[in-house]
């Protein structure tokens, strides 16, 4: 297990982490670090306790505008995705309408073809 010491509002926190997770924890401290910092330069000093929760508070509020925006997101791609394969279904539809049309048209060319052949080798009256 990793050890890193982050900086909240100033004061330091041995934290353990998995190996490799070490600047992602950085990160993570340094932007709650920012709400701390934030509500602190709103409220002044209203308490450690009292501003770590209004912090976690207003995380937990981002984190649930994210998850909601998420689910909208994922509705929608349900949708476009639905969509996408009734298009394909028809689109399918279409083109063996299409190729059995061709393969109609193709024979009776042929048998114009035939019949215009079998004349030509005929005998004139």
């Amino acid at each position: 297990m990793a050890q890193v010491t982050v900086t909240i509002d100033g004061k330091a926190y041995r934290m353990a982490c998995e190996e490799g997770q070490e600047d992602h924890l950085s990160d993570l401290a340094a932007r709650f670090d920012q709400y701390v910092g934030h509500l602190k330069g709103q409220f002044g000093e209203i308490g450690d306790l009292r501003l770590t929760v209004m912090a976690g508070i207003m995380v937990m509020d981002e984190l649930s505008e994210v998850n909601r925006r998420l689910k909208n997101l994922e509705t929608e791609l349900g949708n476009l995705k639905s969509g996408r394969d009734v298009q394909l279904s028809e689109q399918a539809r279409s083109e063996e309408a299409l190729a059995s049309a061709l393969s109609e048209v193709t024979a009776q060319i042929h048998s114009i073809a035939a019949k215009l052949n079998g004349r030509a080798g005929a005998p004139a009256n």
